[in-house]
Order: C-alpha cells, then sequence, then structure tokens
C-alpha cells in the first residue's frame, strides 16, 4: 500500500523541522556563550558577537516561523526598552543601557 503525504502534511512536517532546527541554534549559542565565560580564558569580543548575534537571527526566524513578523517583535522590544527606562531598571540606574540601546536601534533605522 502506498501512502500519499498531501502537500500541506509535508509543509507542517518541514516547518516543525526547521523550529527544531533553530531553537538547537540558539540553545547551542547560548551554550557556546556560557562556555566561554566560564572558561576563564578571555573570550574575543568577535566570539562573543557571533554568538550574540546567532542567537538574535535565530530568534526573529524562529518568531517568523511561528507567525510573527519581524515588525512585531521590533515593536515587542522598542515597547520593553521603553517600559524598563520607565520602571528605571537596575541597568539603566546604573549603566544608561536601556537607553543607549533605544538610540542605537534609533540610529540604526536610519541607515537602512
Amino acid at each position: 500500500m502506498v501512502s500519499r503525504v498531501r502537500s500541506g502534511d509535508f509543509d507542517i512536517t518541514k516547518n516543525i523541522r526547521i523550529i527544531e532546527g533553530l531553537k538547537c541554534q540558539i540553545l547551542n549559542s547560548v551554550a557556546r556563550i556560557f562556555s566561554m565565560l566560564a572558561s576563564g580564558a578571555q573570550a574575543s569580543q568577535e566570539a562573543l558577537a557571533q554568538s550574540l548575534g546567532n542567537i538574535i537571527i535565530a530568534c526573529y526566524l524562529l518568531g517568523r516561523r511561528l507567525g510573527i513578523h519581524y515588525a512585531l517583535i521590533d515593536q515587542t522590544i522598542e515597547d520593553q526598552i521603553r517600559l524598563g527606562i520607565i520602571e528605571d531598571e537596575e541597568i539603566e540606574q546604573n549603566y544608561g543601557d536601556l537607553s543607549e540601546l533605544q538610540q542605537h536601534l534609533r540610529g540604526s533605522r536610519n541607515d537602512f
């Protein structure tokens, strides 16, 4: 007996496989960062930036596979930064990191 796979079923299976792969990429990148930081050796900025970049890209792609548009992710990030500034989170109080990130994101949008 020959089993027929409908096109929609194949797309769902393919999408699940891609989602699982993206989840693994995120976990692997997080593990690499933890390993670099725990090793005691000075991790290069390039290696850390590469892992952080991999996480960010994989999160955007994962969101897209889950039906979340990139613009919604961007808006959510902006809202969370704004809320952190308003609530005066510790990282903002001590270092102004959220304000700096907000300015960076606004400036990088003007570059495109």
